[in-house]
């Protein structure tokens, strides 16, 4: 007569129908759903195959017990009552797990001692042997659980929970679990493709667990074939000849299944410093033939099958705090959701996310989205046809977070221009014919169009696409405070019908020179970003909040200059502001990139310039006064960028620092963190600057500046002052 026993496989919060329909097809009769798990009835051939074949179990309880229990001392009687000498010697070891609480038991660490006690005293022998506790190894691990006046006891057979399959010994920051990341696979239906020949990718693969967990899906390998220590191993009803058939029996098939032409499975992973322990990871898995991993970007992701199939995409890429501020994930998402309509067109795509709203950021409709857990985090797994009919349509047009809320621009209206108005047009139709041209010839977005041209406007006009920034030169005290703001108004009434665009996309701020805090200030609260792009790159832009806009237009060429030297180089970024230079850097194939600054705000700013590329945490970003951080870095760099401000005098600085006064002292500390054969670009826009003799009596110098000013500079040669600085031969 078959033996019925009763089993309550445990699983994570979310997946308990798949479960369920798992262990239904491991030959279970029936099972029924409960909260993180299953209650099921089966023999110990059904427990043993859960053990070795589950993909989505933590844990298999084979339960002794149940009965009601009042007080502690209750429980104990009850415990009592169970044959304890059926299931261990009494020279053997346990290990209680309990939970829930009783009335007179209020720790879960006093009701395992009440259970322990309760099983020591039966199994105590006149000579004093008795069963001892190891919490490790234990001969038995037992599991009571007590909910409204009822004492559950179970055996756990599994031993360490299912999901350490034994693979993953090496591993990122924040892994997902096996068996979560199976289930994630199940619902996103690559069994079915895997028989289909399908391919696999996943663009941020962290330590791998995706791409193992399909292969061992795709090659029919039962996960947990190679574990050697079982909740049964010496379990006194353990039948092992019977265990030994179920494992001859997996064998064979994983055999049989790794011995077919591997599927398809790659995987992506922007630090090189993970590589490695994926790979072994693989290996130890033993589907080294099947899996293969290369280190990228996100930003370079492009999936290209051997065979030309298509297939799935899974990911899951960060929604905490191991990328930093939800603003730099929101530029991540909109990065993945712009590769996976450009480059995966045709694939399917599960996307598991701990933020939905993260998830809406990648401008792909879901069409069925699925709610799990990542231990207690809820979270949601997308699942997505990347077809076109599924994108959801984005504006041409860089915009603003506001435009975009309030709809499209008012269209310009035409006024007459005054005498003095129309003089600046002219000035600025002209320089737009030449400056226009030239930008387009170059995709060039965003440029100097006007800077103090005529000395009767002293302003400077810069384009960001559709928008333009007017910075406005204080007026010296010699002109009448009456007639320099007639001008202003002049300037701004030909603005608009110069360049075609509405009053509202022009923005106005005053410059002077910068004392104190003023230079980190906020000038307004909107914080209105927009994207931009420059060469490779897209960059973010605020041109109402602070003096600056975060892209400083004069460094276009050094900018791209550092993205085409970049490649397989270590680049250090000092006084960073808002990392553009890294970013291009980085874009370029460096091999590793830093940015130093002092200010939290711009550093937030240069993590989301990061993330709106694809670029990872590789890239790091370091908080902190230069002059005292090169003073104590030990690390080498290929390229250095320096692009120091003319003075600062921070809160959190001792003193005031001035690039005349400290330039030599800054290139002595940063020529002792560059590597043999590397090079130094110090530029800086304080006029009056002079390269103290001792530098380039030290180091080789060469003045680059007229090699790093382009058209739209060339009319103000005194922007700033660049050199190329490297060791003497």
């Amino acid at each position: 007569m078959r033996e019925t026993l009763e089993f309550f496989v445990t699983c994570p919060k979310g997946v308990e129908g798949l479960l369920r329909d798992e262990v239904l097809a491991l030959g279970a009769d029936s099972a029924r759903e409960t909260v993180t798990g299953i209650e099921v009835q089966g023999d110990r051939e059904l427990a043993y195959r859960i053990c070795l074949w589950s993909r989505l179990a933590n844990r298999v309880l084979m339960v002794l017990s149940r009965f009601p229990a009042e007080s502690a001392q209750q429980m104990y009687d009850g415990i009592q009552q169970i044959d304890w000498a059926a299931h261990l010697r009494a020279d053997g070891s346990l290990a209680i797990d309990f939970t829930g609480s009783l009335p007179g038991i209020d720790n879960t660490h006093f009701g395992a001692l009440k259970v322990k006690d309760a099983i020591v005293d039966q199994l105590r022998q006149a000579d004093g042997t008795r069963p001892s506790v190891e919490k490790v190894q234990p001969d038995l691990r037992i599991n009571v659980h007590c909910r409204r006046s009822e004492v559950q006891v179970a055996l756990d057979l599994s031993g360490v929970s299912l999901h350490q399959r034994g693979y993953r010994l090496q591993q990122g920051a924040a892994p997902l679990k096996e068996n979560l990341a199976a289930a994630i696979l199940i619902r996103s239906g690559w069994p079915k493709l895997a028989e289909e020949g399908a391919a696999l990718a996943d663009p941020m693969c962290g330590s791998g667990t995706f791409l193992v967990e399909a292969a061992l899906m795709a090659a029919d390998v039962a996960p947990n074939l190679q574990r050697e220590r079982w909740g049964f191993s010496r379990w006194l009803q353990h039948i092992p000849s019977m265990w030994e058939r179920l494992l001859n029996e997996a064998r064979y098939r994983a055999e049989k299944g790794l011995a077919k032409p591997p599927a398809w499975i790659r995987g992506y992973e922007a630090d090189p410093r993970l590589l490695q322990p994926v790979r072994n990871n693989i290996q130890r898995a033993g589907v080294t033939e099947w899996v293969k991993v290369y280190q990228g970007e996100l930003a370079t992701f492009a999936p290209s099958p051997d065979r030309g199939q298509q297939g799935l995409i899974v990911c899951n890429p960060p929604y905490g705090e191991r990328l930093g501020d939800t603003a730099s994930l929101v530029y991540l998402y909109q990065k993945l959701g712009e590769v996976l309509r450009e480059q995966c067109v045709g694939w399917q795509a599960a996307i598991f996310t701990g933020n939905q709203d993260l998830g809406k950021r990648m401008g792909i409709r879901s069409h069925k989205q699925y709610n799990l857990f990542n231990g207690a985090l809820p979270c949601k797994l997308l699942l997505m046809d990347l077809a076109p009919e599924r994108f959801i349509t984005q504006a041409a047009a860089p915009q603003t977070q506001k435009q975009t809320e309030q709809g499209t621009a008012a269209p310009v209206t035409t006024a007459r221009l005054s005498e003095s108005a129309q003089m600046f047009a002219n000035r600025l139709k002209k320089n737009l014919k030449l400056l226009g041209k030239w930008a387009r010839q170059q995709d060039i977005q965003c440029y100097r169009l006007y800077d103090a041209d005529m000395p009767e406007f002293s302003v400077a006009v810069d384009v960001y696409a559709d928008w333009v920034h007017v910075q406005e030169y204080a007026a010296p005290a010699s002109i009448d405070e009456d007639k320099a703001q007639a001008r202003l108004q002049d300037v701004l009434s030909a603005i608009p019908q110069v360049l075609d665009i509405p009053q509202s996309q022009v923005v106005l701020k005053q410059r002077q020179r910068q004392t104190g805090k003023q230079q980190y200030q906020r000038m307004a609260q909107r914080g209105e970003f927009m994207t931009v792009h420059e060469g490779q790159v897209k960059l973010l832009v605020n041109l109402t909040d602070y003096l600056d806009t975060g892209l400083f237009l004069d460094h276009r060429p050094i900018r791209l200059r550092i993205a085409q030297e970049a490649r397989g180089k270590r680049f250090l970024n000092l006084f960073c502001y808002t990392a553009t230079a890294s970013v291009h850097a980085a874009a370029g194939g460096a091999r590793s990139t830093t940015s130093v600054d002092l200010s939290k705000t711009y550093l937030d700013w240069a993590r989301r310039n990061l993330s709106l590329n694809g670029l990872s945490e590789l890239h790091k970003l370091e908080r902190a006064d230069v002059m005292e951080w090169l003073a104590q870095e030990q690390q080498s760099y290929d390229l250095i960028f320096i692009d120091p401000p003319t003075f600062s005098n921070s809160k959190r600085l001792d003193d005031v620092f001035d690039v005349q006064r400290d330039h030599p002292k800054l290139l002595e500390l940063a020529m002792a963190r560059l590597a043999p054969g590397g090079m130094i670009y110090f530029s800086n826009n304080f006029r009056r600057f002079r390269m103290d003799d001792a530098v380039a009596a030290a180091y080789q110098v060469e003045d680059i500046s007229a090699q790093t000013l382009d058209k739209d500079f060339q009319r103000n040669t005194k922007i700033h002052k660049t050199w190329r600085i490297t060791r003497r031969a």
